[in-house]
Parts: structure tokens; C-alpha cells; sequence
């Protein structure tokens, strides 16, 4: 499982981030903003959509033989954006490809619920989330240095060529090593309202102060590399820069994952998660005054910090959920999540129009709400769980 996630991560990291570049080349002016913010929105909305479905088919078919169909799908996005090369084309290629993490996901943390004892897991949660942030932190690093020997159009381009190769890759390997756990239809649950009803109410708690904490996540975050790369601050970074940033984040996020987890297992898991919310609310705020290389660097290390508690905020959603069928349950929190949160990223391109700045000040409201209503509401479960 941990290769397939570099894998199909290393490709997804080098092309994804970098796509609203990709997407100002092929269109132009109010166009090409509709489509940046049509992108987010798909992202949050269409990975809504997928996550239950994932959830469901990881239940009926096993962890095998929906892996394979989720990879399945996200080879055919791949393909649609590097032989259709016009701005509608990556929208529909992205409504493909993206599915790999949704889908993937419900499956993922089943497996380590089922094979990590429950006392272990927001370590288990915590190893899946490091090795994840690996792809995470080369990915842009190799994708800009794709745009910097082939400019955006072409760089971009290729970076999906070789996340097809990586998507196929980790395919193979996946079918080789993972062992197959059958079918298993008798467990399935299709009926979301039925699952609603079995949720608990400290996890529709956790839920209402997630949302809000993505809304701070979600608006501003397909417009950060124009903050960055493009002429909206003093002093703007190169493509290759932000690869570089982004690695950053992702590194500051690696280093904190086993230190949490080893204390969230013991002392608690609340703390942990409110300290992500801060995070998740500051980021915003510290890119607003972040104008150069230096700064930003700083302002990317509060983004890396934002993972702090989010291993441990899985591990409680995997405490919560009902044995039986825990790959639906996360199937259906993610749902309802990010189909609210999906409404965020077309509010993000209407205040990146009139104004950048207020597209942050916006999100960073958000995250205070959000960091209030969890430090009053949310309920400290970790200890009684395990």
C-alpha cells in the first residue's frame, strides 16, 4: 500500500499542483480565472462525490479490486489532458484523475484499521500520511523543473506523461503485493442516509468545525501559486521557487507526524487537532504579508504546520466508525464535507476577482470560526477509544 502511494502521489504532485499556470497558457483573462476556480471546485465537489462510492465499492470488492478500478479511472484522466490540449480538456481530465485520492482513501484507512492495533492508530494513520508527503515534497520539485527546461505548457504536459508511467506502474505493484481479501458484498452499505443515521454525534461535532477549517483551506488554495509566481506581490518567485516552497511544506509536515502521534495515542487527541485548526487559520494570514522569497518561505512553513493533528484527526473518524463498515462511514464524513466545502473554491475565484487580498482575509475569517466552534464543541474522545 505504502508503494502504490508514492508512486501514484509522485505523479499526481509533479503535474496537479501547477495546473493553474497550464491553464492560463490555454485560455486567457476572465476565462482562464472561471476555469482555475471550476478546477477547485471539482476538486472538493466531484472528490465528495467519489468518496462514498469509494467507501462502498472498497466494502463489496475488497481493497484489491477497487484499487485497481480507482487507478483505472485516474489513467484515463491522464490520457485526456496529454492529447487534448485545450483548458476544457484538463477540466475533464481532472475529473478523473483526482478521483485516485477519494476514491483510495476510504480503503486505505480500513486497511490500517484492520492490520494496526487500535491503541496504535494514529501512529499506523501518521506512517500512511509521512510516506505520503514524500511524493508530496518531490512532486513539485520534479514538476518545475519540468516547466524551467520546458517551459509551462510542454513542462506540464510532460509531467503527466510520467504520471501515466507512475500510475501504471504502481498498478502492477499493487496487484502483486497486496493480498486479496475477496468479496465481501453481505458488509456493503449503499443506503448514505442510512449510514447518516449511524453517525455519531462527537463525529458530526468534528465534522461542522471541519468544514468551516476547510473553507480557510480550500478558498485561497488553487490561487496560491499566482500569489506566488505572478505579479500580485513585490517581489515574485519562479515556478522552480514554488516547487521548492512546496517541498518545504511538505517536509515541515513529515516532521511532525511521529512525534504527534506517539502522544496523541496517550494524552489525547483534541489538543492535537486544535493545534491543526490554528495552523489551518494562520496560513492565509502570514501569505497576506508575505511579499518575497523569504517570507514566503516562512509563510509555508505555518501551510507544512497545518498537518500537525491530521493523522490524529483520521484516526479519530476511524475510532467513531462502526466496525463493521468504517470504509463507508469515512466514504460519507468525506462526502458531506467536501460537497459543502466544493461551494468555497467558486467563492474563492469570485474574491481572487475583485480582490486578492480580500480571497485571504476571507479564508483566514473562516478558520477562526472554525478553530472556535471545535476548542467549544469538539470532544476529546482519543483517551476513552483506545
Amino acid at each position: 500500500m505504502l508503494g502504490m502511494v508514492v508512486l501514484v502521489g509522485m505523479g499526481e504532485h509533479m503535474a496537479e499542483r501547477f495546473l493553474p499556470l497550464y491553464i492560463q497558457k490555454l485560455a486567457a483573462g476572465a476565462t482562464a480565472i472561471f476555469a482555475i476556480g471550476a478546477l477547485a471546485w471539482l476538486d472538493d465537489f466531484l472528490s465528495a462525490l467519489y468518496s462514498f462510492p469509494g467507501g462502498y465499492l472498497t466494502d463489496r470488492l475488497g481493497h484489491k479490486r477497487a484499487l485497481l478500478v480507482f487507478n483505472l479511472v485516474s489513467v484515463v484522466g491522464y490520457l485526456i489532458v496529454i492529447f487534448v490540449h485545450t483548458w476544457w480538456a484538463v477540466l475533464v481530465g481532472a475529473a478523473l484523475f483526482i478521483s485516485w485520492s477519494a476514491l483510495s482513501l476510504p480503503a486505505t484507512m480500513e486497511l490500517i484499521a484492520q492490520v494496526v492495533p487500535k491503541n496504535k492508530r494514529t501512529m499506523g494513520v501518521s506512517v500512511q500520511s509521512l510516506v505520503r508527503r514524500i511524493p508530496k515534497m518531490l512532486g513539485p520539485v520534479l514538476g518545475g523543473t519540468f516547466i524551467a527546461v520546458w517551459g509551462v505548457e510542454h513542462g506540464v504536459r510532460y509531467a503527466f506523461v510520467a504520471a501515466l508511467a507512475l500510475a501504471l506502474a504502481a498498478m502492477a505493484f499493487q496487484q502483486a503485493l497486496i493480498a486479496n481479501d475477496g468479496q465481501r458484498a453481505e458488509a456493503a452499505e449503499k443506503n448514505p442516509l442510512r449510514l447518516w443515521g449511524e453517525m455519531s454525534g462527537e463525529l458530526r461535532s468534528l465534522l461542522v468545525g471541519d468544514i468551516l477549517i476547510r473553507f480557510c483551506e480550500r478558498i485561497p488554495d488553487s490561487f496560491v501559486v499566482l500569489w506566488c509566481c505572478r505579479n500580485v506581490i513585490a517581489r515574485p518567485v519562479t515556478e522552480f521557487q514554488f516547487g521548492w516552497l512546496s517541498a518545504i511544506e511538505q517536509m515541515t509536515a513529515v516532521l511532525c507526524y511521529i512525534p504527534v502521534a506517539h502522544f496523541a495515542d496517550r494524552l489525547g487527541k483534541k489538543p492535537f487537532v486544535l493545534a491543526t485548526f490554528v495552523f489551518f487559520t494562520l496560513f492565509p494570514l502570514t501569505l497576506l504579508f508575505s511579499q518575497s522569497l523569504w517570507p514566503l518561505i516562512g509563510a509555508f512553513v505555518v501551510r507544512g504546520l497545518k498537518e500537525f493533528g491530521e493523522p490524529t484527526r483520521k484516526a479519530l473518524i476511524m475510532d467513531l466508525a462502526p466496525e463493521n463498515r468504517k470504509a463507508a462511514m469515512f466514504g460519507l464524513y468525506y462526502l458531506v464535507r467536501d460537497v459543502v466545502v466544493s461551494f468555497a473554491a467558486l467563492g474563492g475565484a469570485f474574491l481572487w476577482q475583485v480582490n486578492p487580498r480580500w480571497n485571504l482575509l476571507t479564508a483566514f475569517a473562516f478558520g477562526v470560526l472554525g478553530t472556535i466552534w471545535f476548542a467549544l464543541r469538539g470532544r476529546d474522545l482519543g483517551r476513552s477509544q483506545v
